[in-house]
């Protein structure tokens, strides 16, 4: 390379988040020499459009993640998953060390119980699912892998928020499906929940903005959120 030029940065972001879309485009108008390459795990059938590259799937556990850094030259990794995408995040600080990779950790920060709202912490799903009193109808907004753990409460009838339709029957007995992204308002997120006379909303506390309306207008309306707290 001639005289002293610094060469172009390989950047690779572990994605998956609004975050992680805003950032790529940052990073792409920021340095047009680098290459910008966005991770997915693959769960959302038509993912938005992402500014750079994408690749699709897992990497194989820590080693197929060294080995994917050393092969594509990544000169730096941002882990800006899903705060509750604990193997991934594990992985990334495992494969950095072990690649030599600088990584920046942009893990967005949990919400914080506003005046207003009424909370009903928990550890787990399951405590979750325990808390929900009988004949309640329940907001559900928790990825399709995490559906069946609520399958014994036919007591309860659940409204189920997905982006995809799911590939196979839900196993709840008692159900409604609603496809598409949380609204971005809690005007609109209001609307949902008087419209399907919720009662409560299961959800875990995953920060951010992307699907904060459905907290402000559960505060405004005086539900009850039964809120999955992140685990150290």
């Amino acid at each position: 390379m001639p005289g002293n030029a610094v060469p172009p940065e390989t950047i690779l972001i572990l994605g998956g988040t609004r975050e992680a879309a805003d950032l790529a485009t940052d990073l792409v108008a920021a340095n047009p020499r680098a290459r910008i390459i966005t991770s997915l795990a693959g769960r959302t059938r038509e993912p938005a459009p992402l500014a750079g590259e994408v690749r699709t799937g897992g990497f194989g556990g820590v080693d197929g993640l060294v080995h994917y850094l050393h092969e594509t030259g990544v000169t730096r990794l941002i882990d800006a998953t899903h705060p509750f995408a604990r193997q991934i995040s594990a992985n990334a600080v495992k494969a950095a060390r072990l690649a030599g990779v600088p990584l920046d950790i942009r893990t967005r920060k949990p919400w914080e119980r506003q005046p207003g709202d009424s909370w009903i912490e928990v550890e787990t799903l399951e405590a979750a699912r325990d808390a929900i009193p009988p004949r309640a109808r329940v907001l559900l907004t928790l990825g399709s892998q995490h559906i069946g753990l609520f399958a014994n409460r036919e007591d309860v009838h659940f409204v189920v928020r997905m982006i995809d339709p799911p590939e196979t029957i839900l196993a709840l007995p008692d159900h409604a499906l609603v496809l598409g992204r949380p609204a971005d308002t809690a005007a609109a997120e209001t609307m949902l929940l008087i419209a399907h006379r919720i009662t409560h909303i299961v959800c875990r506390n995953s920060g951010g903005q992307a699907a904060y309306a459905k907290i402000e207008a559960a505060r405004q309306l005086g539900l009850p959120v039964i809120m999955v707290g992140r685990k150290d």
